[in-house]
């Protein structure tokens, strides 16, 4: 039998999203309510860390600290004061964009994408930044960037920009931080009334995408293209997952809340226990 998506915590996000699992804890966003959301599941105990702001990501870094996205930029956060410092906003001229999904590369270099709010094709980029907080174009005309992952050796980049409906493949150089040559892995335009949204990969380097307005995650072999899995998750805004729990072994899913439809669960926070893969190591930003 399939296992099945259950809810668990009891915070119920506008939107949550971007989870990562850190320390023995699970930490996302919830990008409407402006806040970090970090859950221990041995202990059901749910820490709420208020911003000034939509918040699109929130990453680990080596050093400690977190490093997150939001409407005017990027921004480096102390835990221990709650004290956030700005690091760069590479698209203050764009008020109808902030940043979206993010990932850290097996060298810890940080990957950050924003969205184009108002839908202008090719309107917002996928930007770099390494550890002198420089932050650089790593490819652009994008529109909605979200889910980006690396294969367990390093060498290819998976990105989604969502409205394309594919996920995209690129040679990923660990030396230069660029992404060469990409090339459609995966075309979801199968999955109907669904778009694909956030990402993680196994240590079989198969992909888990959320789809947006499409309930579910389906697992992934980018080197076919094809669905192996399905998990069916009870709220049409299924928004990001990555694996945690004992030896990274379950599969924890974000939800959002709806625009019209009202859904028991909507906005919680999921888990299925032991989907039949394992999950890779949160890399943390290389600060230090």
């Amino acid at each position: 039998m399939t296992p099945q998506a259950q809810p668990v915590g009891s915070r119920v996000s506008k939107w949550g999203e971007g989870p990562v699992w850190w320390n023995n804890r699970l930490a996302y966003v919830d990008i409407e309510g402006h806040a970090i959301v970090s859950f221990d599941p041995e202990t059901g105990r749910e820490e709420i860390r208020e911003l000034d702001q939509r918040v699109g990501f929130a990453l680990p870094c080596a050093s400690g600290r977190w490093i997150w996205g939001g409407d005017h930029g990027l921004f480096m956060l102390d835990p221990d004061t709650g004290a956030s410092t700005p690091i760069a906003d590479p698209e203050a001229d764009k008020p109808n964009n902030r940043f979206n999904d993010a990932n850290i590369s097996p060298d810890g270099r940080l990957f950050a994408g924003t969205i184009a709010l108002d839908k202008t094709p090719g309107g917002a980029a996928l930007y770099r930044l390494e550890n002198r907080l420089r932050c650089e174009t790593a490819f652009p005309a994008v529109t909605n960037s979200n889910g980006i992952v690396w294969s367990v050796d390093g060498d290819v980049c998976f990105y989604i920009d969502t409205p394309t409906r594919k996920v995209l493949r690129f040679d990923y150089c660990d030396q230069t931080g660029c992404l060469d040559d990409p090339q459609t892995a995966i075309d979801t335009d199968p999955v109907i009334d669904a778009s694909p949204d956030g990402m993680c990969i196994d240590t079989d380097n198969r992909l888990w995408i959320a789809f947006c307005h499409g309930a579910c995650v389906i697992q992934f072999d980018p080197a076919t293209g094809e669905p192996l899995q399905r998990f069916d998750v009870p709220c049409l805004e299924t928004t990001s997952c990555c694996f945690g729990g004992p030896g990274l072994r379950d599969l924890y899913i974000t939800t959002g809340i709806h625009k019209e439809k009202k859904e028991e669960h909507a906005g919680r926070l999921f888990v299925v226990k032991n989907p039949g893969a394992t999950g890779c190591p949160q890399v943390p930003f290389k600060d230090r």
